[in-house]
């Protein structure tokens, strides 16, 4: 539909792509815990995360129009872009963006913003109080209007981080005319999200669709299939452990994903 549809004036619809990523380790002591939310302020900083939301910015065909970061104490990131679909001339931009030019460089923290859409990223390290299991969460918002869909990066943006929770929304809002003045309420066809998420990154994981054809609104939910423990302990070698431990380990890690996954306490 979206090559043949002419359209009057420009493509209002607005196409919001948002979802979050839980990644999970095994962290038995305090001190372990506190090494590994150092270690996720680290590994996902506001540096990285606005390389991969300029690099999501390539991959849909905008353009980046002002950026805005930020790390945060005691641990945490954000990171907003502001995007254009077309490049803009120079006397077009607001003075006030600075186009990641130079916050992309030297700043901590980043929020991007996009003529008509932005991206957006905040991540929340977090550890159970109880059983010794440490978890990242990842919020990521990919809004355009437009041609440029979000979709697009749906499989970079996943496989940019360890993924064992996957929860994904995808909205298109408002309407646009072609040019008899008839309005369109979407202008591409979609069955399921997981249409846009190769093959290969499907495998790994139990997925779940909830859609809203007549709302155009869609919904997956992705739960990593296997457990691999040595993946999952932080400064920890499997081989510390014995079998029972290990059985009770990965009971903890599976329950506390299900949990999450469900939105709900199943095993308090």
């Amino acid at each position: 539909m979206a090559d043949k549809l002419k359209l009057y004036g420009f493509n209002n619809l607005t196409k919001t792509l948002s979802f979050n990523i839980y990644d999970f380790c095994y962290a038995k002591t305090e001190k372990e815990q506190s090494e590994y939310v150092d270690y996720i302020d680290e590994m996902y900083n506001s540096e990285r995360l606005t390389k991969i939301l300029c690099d999501v910015t390539d991959m849909i065909g905008a353009n980046v129009l002002n950026i805005s970061k930020q790390d945060y104490d005691p641990q945490g990131a954000s990171v907003t872009i502001l995007i254009s679909e077309e490049p803009l001339a120079e006397r077009h931009v607001d003075p006030s963006c600075n186009l990641g030019l130079s916050l992309y460089e030297k700043r901590d923290s980043v929020v991007g913003h996009l003529d008509k859409s932005h991206l957006t990223v905040h991540t929340y390290p977090e550890y159970h109080p109880d059983k010794s299991i440490a978890s990242f969460r990842v919020d990521i918002e990919v809004s355009t209007c437009g041609k440029i869909s979000p979709l697009n990066a749906l499989d970079y943006l996943i496989g940019s981080f360890d993924s064992d929770i996957i929860s994904i929304d995808y909205r298109v809002r408002g309407f646009t005319r072609d040019e008899d003045g008839r309005k369109f309420f979407i202008d591409h066809d979609i069955r399921s999200i997981q249409d846009y998420i190769k093959e290969k990154t499907l495998e790994a994981y139990d997925a779940h669709d909830i859609n809203m054809y007549h709302a155009n609104i869609f919904h997956t939910k992705m739960l990593i299939k296997e457990l691999n423990l040595q993946n999952y302990l932080f400064r920890n070698d499997i081989r510390e452990f014995t079998p029972k431990e290990r059985l009770e380990i990965s009971s903890n890690l599976r329950k506390e994903m299900i949990e999450i996954y469900s939105g709900r306490n199943i095993y308090d």
